[in-house]
């Protein structure tokens, strides 16, 4: 099933996507169940936003594809490196992503994303999935030249608009397939990788952070990048594309 968040008529809904038209829920699914309104709406028709807003934190992971550290000059952690990016850099599908005259230098990290759905501690890694809402898609916007002079990654990662997620959130999807993560600069491919590559899993890595924190309904989970990142500028479209989740489209704009 998949559920995507609209604006229409003035007013911020949930809805299954049906081919072309969005079946409407009359809450928001993951707290109100599915029962719909009786109403459908044209997919045409309505502004698509970032299916989740988390009321809490998005959770990531560095360097979790070998290929991704190789480039960067890192070496592979040995646990996951798990790192927050603010709510309030969360943007949908469409949105701009803002470029702060801080930085000289911003990069695009393609990413699975996975919204958690229940309230989550201490849970062992071969139970962790059940706590998964769905999925969607991510790009962990970094400011690169900040990450590498501040010594820690709060601000480089943290900006307003360096959270697109989107389209919408699939509860069908399987995060130990096949699926590959494709990020395109303007049209040109610059990574495409297997999330089977990933060196910790999705359920390792909801074991590993539910063992130090919390983790809320709504949380989102990023899951780190395969290799190819690279900067982009002003005017610049990013699509992020994951096979089974659609395609994530942002285009950059100066601040």
């Amino acid at each position: 099933m998949r559920i995507a968040r609209f604006s229409h008529q003035d007013a911020i809904r949930f809805g299954i996507v049906d081919e072309g038209e969005l079946v409407v829920l009359a809450g928001d699914p993951m707290f109100a169940g599915y029962d719909t309104t009786g109403e459908r709406v044209p997919l045409a028709d309505v502004v698509l936003l970032a299916p989740v807003i988390p009321r809490s934190k998005i959770v990531c992971v560095g360097r979790n594809y070998r290929d991704h550290a190789a480039e960067l000059g890192n070496d592979v952690p040995d646990a996951p490196l798990l790192f927050f990016k603010p709510n309030t850099s969360v943007v949908g599908p469409g949105d701009a992503i803002v470029l702060p005259p801080q930085s000289e230098r911003v990069d695009f990290e393609g990413e699975l994303a996975a919204v958690i759905g229940r309230v989550t501690k201490n849970v062992p890694a071969e139970r962790a999935l059940e706590h998964v809402f769905g999925y969607t898609i991510a790009n962990d916007v970094t400011a690169r030249d900040l990450q590498k002079t501040d010594g820690q990654w709060a601000r480089a990662k943290g900006f307003d608009t360096f959270c697109p997620l989107g389209p919408a959130i699939e509860t069908d999807f399987d995060p130990t397939g096949d699926a590959v993560v494709t990020t395109r600069l303007n049209g040109e491919v610059m990574q495409k990788g297997p999330i089977s590559d990933m060196i910790f899993s999705l359920a390792d890595v909801i074991a590993y952070a539910s063992a130090a924190f919390t983790l809320l309904p709504g949380d989102v989970i990023l899951t780190g990048t395969p290799a190819g990142v690279g900067p982009f500028t002003a005017g610049d479209v990013v699509e992020v594309e994951i096979s089974g989740l659609g395609i994530l489209r942002n285009t950059a704009r100066a601040a």
